[in-house]
């Protein structure tokens, strides 16, 4: 495994950061999310082999790579994903979970 570094789109804030560390990390392991930068980015420890797997799962969760294009009516509603993924995010935050 290497660690490697990946654009994601719609990432906005803490609640989308905190989704992606907490639903990715069972599959995954641990995720660092960069809210300095944009687009943000991800990095952790992964397979090569592994990485359409996350690709899949971040687009699962209204993250898709940086660069991806789905038409208006995917991109529509992979905007309305991470909007629901990143209020779970803050949701589970304000928990303490």
């Amino acid at each position: 495994m290497k660690k490697q570094t990946f654009k994601v789109q719609n990432v906005k804030c803490g609640g989308c950061a905190n989704t992606l560390t907490t639903k990715l990390k069972d599959a995954f392991g641990e995720i660092e999310v960069n809210l300095e930068v944009m687009p943000r980015e991800i990095t952790l420890e992964i397979e090569d082999a592994k990485v359409k797997t996350l690709k899949e799962a971040l687009k699962g969760l209204g993250y898709p790579f940086e660069g991806e294009s789905f038409g208006f009516v995917q991109d529509s509603s992979m905007k309305a994903k991470s909007f629901v993924s990143c209020a779970v995010g803050k949701f589970e935050v304000a928990k303490g979970n």
